[in-house]
């Protein structure tokens, strides 16, 4: 779990003085992001853990110190230690580089530079110099440092936006509070003159509540305020706007943000533990083995010892090279992908695993700056006869434009009484339509200098270049942004009124009477405002469909035109208006005020209020607006969708947003239903729900992160079932760590390999969880590109990262590893032949280099250039992901590929052995140079048998081997005779044992090719 858990009797409340951190009462953490493993003491002993741990590693310390006992020494010492040391010190290296970044990219965020208010003026600080009691000043677009409350603002409203999608993944701006008593202080500075404190709860998880009080002593009276999640700016969350002062109540490891990331685990790969298990096999074949020679013996003297000398005797059976070769494969693997040009700017972060790409099942993705853009578009206005889409939006200005611009009696003759009857005019209904969507809406226009204009200036004459809306949702700076665009200009509002600008340039004055904000259960806004040009009353609202279809007069158009829109994956909104009398407006006004004094059942009075106006209003317009997709999105899905992985979104925002993006990045595909999960609370309701949805079939599950919390407590498994069994799946308003609770689920339920794919701190937990943790470089930092495993600049690059790459480094891996376990079977079985007909003697057939040189020299370059190998180019690979669901299976590393290879070693070992007995019987001196010589030249042959695309490098190393083995026959004389090599007859007996061991391997391929070719095959011919 997380450390909360851990450390919980050592959290407490705290008293914070303002800018006094000395008069602390307890010890805090220090300001500072730490994502490494290990520290520079526990380095050493840590990464030798990690590797002794595997059963591999540990095999071979113990059998290089058995080499210190002098009855069981077989030969030269370096036999043994000169391959551990080897291993040891690559991955010594490569822990130690890792370590290395991540240490340079941490004091990268820590030495961040932020300004404090002290006696002595304002003062530059690094984020790690931060301490609790500390007032900060944070500036427009930087991020908060750590924990604060919010004390005082640039801002003349006195408030101020905060972005929070690095912590929560909601893309809605968050209106957030000064206290009140410090924002009336006339200066900042006067922060530190006076005595007061903030009374903050123990750190926790929870990142949408609060509990504290805000205490002035010297005040008179002195001043308390209570404080809640409105006054706080938290940690890795990012100002809007304004300049901001803070003091800071939590530090270092008791932030919020860091509170809801797990500790980071060691992940091990897949392919690792299969690895780990065939050596578990093949050193049980090792005991037998060596205890079936001593049997042979009958236990003959001290065959305790003898049975330690053959267990020495034989370890080749379980390849130390095998480690190397793969750890050194993944590194070639790695640098393939960096330098890979068609998806540039890859980062390889965890180089131990790039094969668990090739087997992946499900893929868990964020929506926010992951598949969708966070930028809002206006794409549809649709008013029932007539749309408007993005190429035809020069009409609608037209059309505004010629409203302001008639003649003034045309206007009076349409308000005399008996022209409302008359259909309205196209013209006038698109302006209508234009100035609802102008005035509803909770946006603000700001003015800032732009180096021409001061701020004050550009407020009053409302300069264009210096305007900047904001508001808590992006989807409605979106609608304001398009009506400026077709000539109704949002320039000024405060909290009463309004100002609008006319094509023609005119201003018009709106006062605001009421106003009705949205929430997330009436999922709809109102506001009542009166045009002081004309002194009308009108009352504006927007909604969701699903609670405007019975607020607006009866029509036949708005059900199905909706439906359609949210089939393209646009957000639709029904705009409606209704027009008020002075009398109707105050008798409402004297029923609202009322209700809002009651003091019982005071929300429910104040709603029925409100719905008594919600009546048959007129249906104004449908606006669409779009959550821009990033780049192929649409395409990559597909690919992925095709290769049999299962493509999960886990996301922070709304269902409603959630639901388009699903439609609109075809993630859900056209013809599939949608179930959305109903909230539920309860067991029984939880219960009533999944039988609900057990009875569809072949349909898309939407739940939101309270609902799906209930069915995983009470009904875990059964969820799980009936989830893993969707086609697609969209979580919304997820907490980050629930996030990585449903990959730790998916990971135990299915046993099969997740990736999680995102690009905001709130990511990190589900990334570092997964098998597999992809960041996306995000606008919004590098939190979760630094926390993965691999880290790639846009989405659409993951189809050809798991497509070509994944597939690729495991097939290598497969063909490598059991290529190192065959080489090194084949040398067993000779020497075991060897024993055999020599009495069942403990006596080597090859002594000291001949061994280390076999297994290095003679054959590493040919059997490592195994990595270069392809079955298939990669624009294949990418045009029928249908091959990489084969992978899923496991096929390419299975037992039974396993137990193919050992019976052709054992095969060849056999042949090549026995022929060189059988063939010189007279010269049995020679019997190593004969066997040697075709053991090197059956390892060279099957290499060649193995590949499947030649590559130069594989050509050379062939050769290169070849040579090397030749010309080190000079230095070998101790063991090889030179005079005997150059015979006739040892050239054909060589000739005819290499033969023999390989041929019928090159015939067998011959015919399975022809007769049960694998799919890739078929590809390529």
């Amino acid at each position: 779990g997380t450390q909360v858990n851990c450390c919980q009797g050592y959290f407490r409340p705290r008293t914070v003085w303002l800018g006094h951190p000395e008069k602390r009462e307890q010890r805090y953490p220090r300001n500072v992001i730490n994502n490494q493993k290990y520290n520079f003491f526990t380095f050493l002993p840590g990464v030798l853990f990690n590797q002794f741990k595997y059963f591999f590693n540990l095999y071979f310390l113990l059998l290089a110190c058995s080499q210190f006992v002098n009855e069981l020494r077989l030969g030269a010492l370096y036999t043994y230690w000169v391959p551990l040391g080897f291993v040891l010190i690559i991955t010594i290296v490569r822990e130690a580089v890792e370590e290395m970044r991540c240490f340079l990219r941490d004091k990268e965020v820590n030495s961040q530079i932020y300004s404090k208010l002290s006696t002595r003026g304002t003062v530059k600080v690094k984020s790690s110099g931060i301490q609790v009691g500390d007032l900060i000043i944070v500036e427009k677009n930087q991020r908060v440092p750590a924990d604060m409350i919010f004390l005082r603002t640039s801002e003349r409203n006195g408030s101020c936006f905060l972005r929070t999608d690095q912590l929560d993944g909601e893309t809605d701006w968050k209106l957030r509070l000064p206290v009140a008593c410090t924002q009336r202080l006339p200066i900042a500075a006067d922060l530190l003159q006076i005595r007061s404190f903030v009374y903050a709860e123990e750190p926790n998880i929870d990142i949408h509540n609060f509990i504290g009080t805000f205490t002035r002593e010297d005040g008179d009276p002195p001043v308390n305020e209570s404080l809640s999640i409105e006054n706080t700016l938290w940690a890795s969350t990012v100002i809007a706007s304004g300049t901001v002062v803070g003091v800071v109540i939590y530090t270092g490891k008791e932030l919020r943000s860091v509170m809801n990331t797990s500790n980071p685990r060691h992940k091990i790969g897949l392919f690792d533990l299969e690895v780990n298990c065939l050596t578990k096999i093949l050193f049980g074949a090792l005991v037998v083995v060596s205890l079936v020679m001593v049997a042979l013996q009958h236990f003959a003297g001290r065959w305790y010892l003898q049975i330690f000398r053959f267990l020495l005797l034989f370890s080749n059976i379980v390849p130390i090279s095998l480690r190397v070769n793969l750890d050194m494969g993944k590194m070639v693997f790695s640098w393939m992908i960096k330098k890979d040009s068609k998806i540039p700017g890859t980062v390889v972060r965890a180089s131990t695993f790039p094969e668990q790409l090739g087997r992946i099942s499900y893929l868990l993705t964020d929506k926010t700056g992951t598949l969708t853009q966070n930028e809002m578009v206006f794409r549809r206005l649709h008013l029932g006869t007539v749309a408007y889409g993005m190429d035809s939006m020069d009409e609608v200005q037209s059309h505004v434009f010629s409203a302001y611009t008639q003649p003034p009696q045309d206007l009076q003759a349409s308000r005399a009484p008996g022209a409302t009857k008359v259909r309205k005019t196209i013209s006038s209904r698109v302006h209508e339509a234009v100035k609802a969507i102008a005035l509803v809406h909770n946006v603000t226009p700001v003015y800032e200098s732009n180096g021409v204009t001061d701020q004050a200036e550009a407020e009053m004459h409302y300069e264009d270049t210096c305007r900047v809306y904001q508001a808590s949702s992006p989807d409605e700076v979106s609608l304001v942004q398009w009506t400026e665009s077709v000539g109704l200009t949002l320039v000024g509002r405060d909290q009463s009124s309004m100002q609008m600008r006319t094509p023609s340039g005119q201003i018009l004055n709106f006062t605001i009477l009421q106003i009705f904000p949205f929430t997330y259960e009436s999922k709809r806004m109102g506001i009542i405002v009166r045009d002081e040009s004309t002194g009308e009353i009108t009352f504006y609202m927007k909604g969701a469909d699903v609670v405007m279809a019975g607020i607006v007069q009866y029509n036949d158009w708005l059900e199905e035109e909706c439906g359609n829109m949210a089939r393209e994956g646009l957000r639709v909104l029904v705009v409606a208006k209704k027009s008020l009398t002075e009398e109707q407006y105050q008798d409402f006004e004297a029923r609202y005020v009322q209700a809002k004094l009651s003091v019982h059942d005071r929300s429910l009075k104040v709603a029925t209020v409100i719905e008594s106006l919600e009546m048959e209003m007129e249906l104004l317009c449908l606006t669409g607006v779009e959550d821009q997709l990033q780049a192929d999105v649409r395409p990559t899905l597909e690919i992925l969708r095709n290769a049999g992985i299962k493509v999960w979104m886990l996301t922070g925002d709304k269902l409603e947003t959630a639901n388009c993006t699903a439609k609109n990045a075809h993630l859900v595909t056209r013809n599939q239903d949608i179930h959305v999960f109903r909230p539920v609370t309860t067991r029984s309701e939880a219960h009533l729900e999944l039988n609900a949805f057990r009875r569809k079939h072949d349909c898309a599950l939407v739940i939101s992160g309270d609902s799906l919390e209930v069915c995983l407590k009470y009904y875990e498994y059964e969820f799980m079932e009936l989830a893993c069994q969707c086609p697609a799946v969209v979580c919304c308003r997820c907490a980050p760590t629930q996030k990585a609770q449903i990959v730790r689920l998916l990971q135990e339920r299915t046993g099969k390999l997740t990736c999680a794919v995102g690009d905001g701190g709130n990511d990190v937990s589900m990334i570092q969880e997964a098998d597999c943790g992809v960041g996306v470089e995000g606008k919004e930092g590098k939190q979760a590109s630094l926390a993965a495993d691999f880290s790639i600049t846009q989405f659409k690059h993951l189809g050809r990262l798991l497509m070509v790459h994944g597939r690729n480094s495991y097939k290598r891996s497969a063909a490598l590893s059991q290529f190192v376990i065959h080489r090194s079977l084949c040398i067993s079985t000779m020497q075991a032949v060897f024993s055999s007909v020599f009495y069942f003697a403990s006596v080597p057939l090859y002594q000291g280099f001949l061994i280390i040189g076999y297994s290095t020299i003679y054959t590493m370059f040919p059997v490592f250039s195994l990595v270069l190998d392809k079955d298939v180019k990669s624009e294949v690979a990418m045009l029928y992901p249908e091959l990489y669901k084969d992978l899923l299976k496991g096929r390419p590393l299975s037992f039974k590929t396993f137990l193919i290879w050992v019976l052709i070693s054992i095969y060849q070992g056999s042949i090549i052995m026995y022929g060189a007995l059988l063939l010189f019987e007279s010269e049995f001196v020679h019997i190593v140079a004969i066997s040697f010589t075709s053991l090197i030249l059956t390892e060279l042959l099957m290499v060649a048998l193995t590949v499947q695309t030649w590559h130069w490098l594989m050509i050379v190393a062939e050769l290169l081997s070849l040579a090397c083995y030749i010309a080190s026959l000079v230095f070998l004389h101790e063991f090889i005779d030179v005079y005997f090599i150059a015979t006739l007859s040892f050239v054909w007996k060589v000739t005819a044992i290499t033969l023999v061991s390989c041929l019928p391997l090159y015939i067998l391929k011959y015919l399975r090719r022809r007769f049960s070719p694998p799919s890739y095959s078929k590809l390529t011919s």
